[in-house]
């Protein structure tokens, strides 16, 4: 059964306790026969397929995912049964063993030194007879030497990475400022925060018991040293007590009385009631309108329900964008309530994977994006009379790009109507571009906003936004607060520091109800801000700038604005986008001073001073299109026919360096050719609602034959993170995810997620026991179902691959290459484009094992550059997947990575002569 040693047998218990675990996780039966059974056929069976079958035979029928899983537990402990004829195999001397290689002369000498010394024995002599032994083959391909393919294509000759300026576009106005040594010291705190939460939960981990058998099988142990099993329970299972403002999310709260208004009556009271007959007349008369009104003046619910009542639905749908999925959703609900139908009916919405339309629906509300994606199919977008392109004021990539294919299209329709509405008074610039054409202004209902300047700078502006929030909630009158914070991370810490602080002031101070906005709380929690506060209490609305103007909050008297927001910057250079905290523009700034003086007169505290609104912030905010990823946008606009994007009609033209590097990225994905035209790959990749390299590894699964499991791995990573950690039981969750882990990688343990689930028949009991969010996987469920629509469509073939997970792993390299690393020998690894140092994320199934070679998904940045979604490689593959981007280096001539390598002296007795501590 077991080795003779103790140590073996330990060993072999271990393992059984292991594969017992997975049997009652996965059947709800810890046999210990079955398991023993099981390890038997492990030991005795060839390979992964081999083991497989002898189950089926045997009548064990087991999810591939587990049979692999079991497979690689029994591997990974004890060696394979050995056969008869493999022993025959060896004794007759003909050797399955690596062959041998000569040593080099280095190694030589210090071979000699160390057989000297009497601390090397040498077995296998050199057939030369120089006496040294001489080395077995390395298979695990360490030598192997990669580097980038500099042959540019016809279209990009003088035009590549290495030829042009690279560095990303410069985003500050004065680089020198208050403003920007402020967002410097916040970025610094941040990750002073994150590392302490970090040495935390090592702590935490560390005071959990290690070898409890060792007392038990000590004779004369020490007194208390042995534990009962119920005396750990909870050990290093809860770190930190949630948060308060989180834990009361889910009670019901009693807030103030709503507005006691019809819905008729409340239209009637938006500004923009009184001029619906001038607008409705203003759409007829212009082919192009301009149309700038407040936030909360009714434009985005009211415009299409006028125009819906004046007969323009006859000739086709009217369609709205939004930059944002959340707005698309609560607009379209609001406007059904009004319209008085269901969701999806004579008003519905489309976001991405996400289609709530029918046959019938006349109001379309969607994402720019998805507006993008319909001109892919049918470009003259002639199921359409009016298309309403709505805060055109935040600029976002796809709404800069539709600016420029509707002024196209308006020529070739002159029925159609578009109409572009801001809530900034920047209208001037919207008019000029789309022919000069008329503005129309709606007249708010502001009151006078009093705005208060810092006389100081401020060094760290979260803490003196808290001080403020408390300042008012102390001294002001009522009214609500709404303070603007730049991300989920700086909301979650001041909420909690405003309940502590709160605490810290007593039971007589009035109570602050405090409530966070960003994209990914839950909706539930969204919705509690538009509730009034009850009498005698405050709320204070903690938000991202999507407060600015996507979101309407009536009670607010007091904005507190420090200032910033983070921004999505593209560095062409490496190839990589980073959320950065910037300086707001001047337009952002009155913005958010506008949010105070809705209901009436308000305050608006800007925590920087009046020279820092004037010299540090731009007028209006850089738009996005001129500092993002292009690769998309590029693929998307080659497969509408339009070839030279330099000379495209954008409204402010991206820089040339974004542009050549996307088709740079495209043309070493295969979507270009020498010509830069799109390719019949690159047809089929734009036809996906998802990235190029997503697409690419899709459509490069349906050649491998796993198109099935990498259906299962876009999806699973389209939706975000499918586990969660309750603060409370952060070990538990943390030991349930490790029972997922694949010793490929993250890819692989997403899919054995999805796979688990699958097994137990989507069961929502099971995703509360293994901390797996239910309505993230039904999310997953929703995404695979319409990529495989799309798919179907196509007649492309999906077909599963099996246990041969090399070849779902080839599929994830094809797409991802240009993001590949190698193990450092000093730390971490290095990147094979820019050789920037990063780390895999301590959550990753590879955190332990450390490949040599790996590939990712994406970098963030905490306390390190870290990798996410990482699976291990091998290197022949970026180079037989990727010609274009890698070719394998000249083994006569030193390669970059070894000529870039400093040499690392070694000190010590045995090694003080060594000029480097890397082998020869």
């Amino acid at each position: 059964m077991a080795a003779n040693d103790g140590f073996g047998t330990l060993q072999y218990l271990s393992l059984l306790s292991k594969v017992c675990a997975e049997l009652e996780s996965h059947t709800g039966a810890a046999d210990k026969v079955l398991a023993e059974f099981i390890i038997h056929l492990a030991r005795s069976s060839d390979n992964l397929h081999h083991f497989n079958a002898v189950l089926n035979d045997n009548g064990a029928h087991f999810p591939d995912y587990l049979v692999r899983t079991f497979f690689t537990l029994v591997r990974a402990v004890l060696e394979p049964a050995k056969t008869e004829s493999k022993a025959k195999e060896k004794d007759s001397g003909s050797s399955s063993l690596k062959p041998l290689k000569r040593i080099s002369s280095p190694e030589k000498g210090e071979a000699k030194q160390f057989t000297a010394a009497g601390k090397l024995s040498s077995p296998d002599k050199d057939e030369d007879g120089d006496g040294l032994p001489r080395q077995e083959e390395d298979d695990d391909d360490e030598d192997f030497e990669i580097e980038l393919n500099d042959d540019a294509p016809a279209f990009l000759q003088g035009q590549t990475k290495h030829s042009m300026d690279m560095s990303p576009l410069k985003i500050f106005k004065n680089p020198e400022g208050s403003l920007l040594r402020s967002a410097a010291l916040q970025s610094a705190l941040a990750k002073e925060r994150r590392e302490v939460r970090e040495q935390h939960h090592s702590s935490m981990f560390d005071s959990i018991p290690k070898d409890l058998n060792r007392a038990w099988e000590d004779p004369m142990p020490d007194k208390g040293e042995r534990h009962l099993a119920h005396e750990l329970r909870g050990v290093g299972l809860s770190a930190l007590d949630m948060p308060e403002w989180k834990g009361s999310s889910g009670k019901t709260v009693s807030f103030g009385p709503k507005s006691k208004l019809s819905i008729p009556e409340q239209k009637q009271s938006l500004p923009i009631y009184r001029l619906k007959n001038e607008l409705v007349q203003a759409v007829h008369d212009n082919q192009v309108l301009v149309v700038i009104g407040e936030t909360g003046s009714g434009k985005t619910t009211q415009i299409t329900q006028y125009l819906a009542e004046a007969g323009y639905t006859t000739q086709g749908k009217i369609g709205c964008t939004q930059p944002r999925r959340a707005a698309a959703v609560s607009v379209a609900k609001r406007v059904a309530e009004e319209f008085g139908c269901r969701l999806g009916e004579e008003v519905g919405y489309a976001i991405r994977f996400e289609d709530c339309t029918g046959s019938d629906t006349l109001i379309k509300y969607m994402t720019d994006g998805m507006l993008l994606r319909e001109m892919l199919m049918d470009e003259t977008l002639s199921r359409y009379s009016v298309i309403m392109l709505d805060e055109a004021h935040e600029r976002t990539v796809y709404t800069d790009v539709l600016f420029g294919l509707l002024k196209l299209l308006l020529k070739r329709r002159p029925e159609l109507r578009l109409i572009v509405t801001s809530a900034t008074l920047d209208a001037e610039k919207f008019s000029g571009y789309f022919f000069n054409c008329n503005i129309f202004t709606i007249p708010g209902r502001t009151f006078p906003v009093e705005i208060l300047y810092a006389k100081q700078p401020e060094s760290d502006y979260l803490d003196a936004s808290l001080l403020t929030v408390l300042q008012i909630h102390l001294t002001e009158p009522e009214g609500d607060i709404l303070l603007f914070l730049t991300g989920q991370e700086e909301i979650d810490f001041a909420c909690q520091s405003l309940v502590e602080r709160m605490k810290g002031l007593g039971k007589n101070v009035p109570e602050l109800i405090i409530l966070p906005v960003y994209s990914a709380l839950p909706s539930e929690m969204q919705y509690r801000i538009f509730e009034p506060a009850p009498p005698g209490k405050r709320k204070v609305v903690v938000a991202t700038n999507i407060a600015e103007a996507s979101l309407t909050i009536d009670g607010i008297c007091y904005v507190i604005d420090p200032g910033f927001a983070k921004q999505n910057v593209y560095n062409p250079k490496q190839g990589l986008d980073s959320l950065v905290i910037t300086p707001i523009s001047q337009a952002s700034a009155k913005q958010r001073a506008g949010r105070a003086g809705r209901t009436g007169p308000g305050r608006c505290y800007r925590l920087y001073t009046e020279s820092a609104y004037r010299n540090e912030m731009p007028p209006t905010t850089v738009p996005e299109i001129q500092r993002i990823n292009l690769t998309t946008t590029t693929l998307n606009m080659k497969a509408m026919g339009i070839t030279d994007l330099l000379s495209f009609d954008f409204m402010d033209s991206p820089s040339p360096q974004a542009l050549v590097s996307a088709m740079e990225q495209l043309y070493s994905l295969g979507a270009l050719d020498e010509e830069g035209l799109l390719t019949k790959l690159g047809r089929k990749m734009a036809e996906f609602p998802l990235d190029p390299p997503l697409s690419k590894m899709l459509l490069a699964s349906v050649d491998l034959g796993c198109s099935d499991e990498i259906l299962t791995i876009i999806a699973m990573i389209q939706t975000g993170n499918i586990f969660y950690r309750p603060r409370e039981k952060q070990g538990q969750a943390d030991q349930k995810r490790a029972k997922f882990f694949q010793p490929e990688g993250d890819h692989l343990t997403l899919l054995a997620v999805y796979e688990s689930w699958k097994a137990k028949n989507f069961s929502g009991p099971w995703c509360s026991e293994n901390f797996v969010q239910s309505r993230s996987l039904r999310r997953v469920q929703d995404v695979r179902k319409q990529l495989l629509t799309i798919m179907e469509r196509y007649k492309l073939d999906v077909a599963s691959a099996g246990n041969n997970f090399t070849k779902v792993t080839k599929a994830i390299t094809a797409g991802f290459f240009f993001r590949a690393a190698r193990k450092d020998p000093q730390e971490g690894y290095r990147t094979l484009v820019e050789n920037q140092s990063v780390y895999i994320h301590p959550s990753s199934a590879l955190f332990h094992r450390q490949p040599d070679w790996v590939i990712y998904h994406e970098l963030v940045m905490t306390t390190k550059e870290y990798m996410r979604e990482v699976t291990a490689i091998d290197p022949k593959w970026l180079v037989e997947l990727a010609p274009t981007f890698f070719k394998a280096a000249d083994p006569t001539k030193m390669s970059n990575r070894k000529r870039q390598e400093r040499i690392q002296p070694l000190y010590g007795v045995s090694e003080q002569w060594r000029l480097s501590k890397r082998r020869a």
